[in-house]
């Protein structure tokens, strides 16, 4: 990825002053929240050696290149959305961050969205874990109206021949 293209995270900064230099190593990410971003764009730029560097010792240890690699190369990647961010700062140990990261596989829009924990170690921040997150179905406040039930409108016609028509 080009230093001057526009950074995969959406931060509105370019690559090479955003995510750039904390994933070649010249920079250290100064937050939790810079440190997600990085991975993200890691993931966007297929550098995954990343992925497993920027993990607590315990997620070098679990960390599958091939299967991230293979994941990398396989998305079609859209953005990331920071919903939340917890501590985490230039004065924390500790930092949660909410995200979506957005992308198609295999011709399916897919939004992944997690809660992801982070720890500051001697040599800067690392991710801890993550908690996927799921999405809250739409449920209905009234029943549903059928097309021969009568209309809730209280004409007394049929809902199909009333507020129904045409839908």
């Amino acid at each position: 990825m080009e230093n001057t293209e526009s950074c995969p995270c959406k931060s509105g900064k370019t690559f090479g002053e955003c995510c750039g230099p904390i994933i070649a190593g010249t920079a250290k990410a100064e937050t939790a929240e810079a440190l997600m971003r990085a991975r993200y764009s890691s993931y966007v730029s297929g550098d995954v050696e990343f992925l497993r560097t920027s993990a607590t010792a315990a997620g070098q240890a679990e960390f599958d290149e091939e299967s991230s690699r293979a994941w990398s190369k396989a998305a079609e990647w859209h953005g990331l959305e920071i919903i939340r961010t917890e501590a985490g700062g230039a004065g924390d140990d500790r930092g949660v961050v909410e995200f979506r990261a957005l992308y198609t596989a295999n011709g399916e829009f897919c939004n992944h969205h997690e809660v992801s924990r982070f720890v500051r170690e001697i040599d800067g921040w690392k991710f801890d874990d993550g908690e996927l997150v799921g999405e809250t179905p739409i449920t209905r406040e009234e029943p549903k109206v059928g097309r021969n039930d009568l209309c809730p409108c209280g004409s007394g016609k049929k809902y199909k021949k009333c507020c129904g028509r045409g839908k």
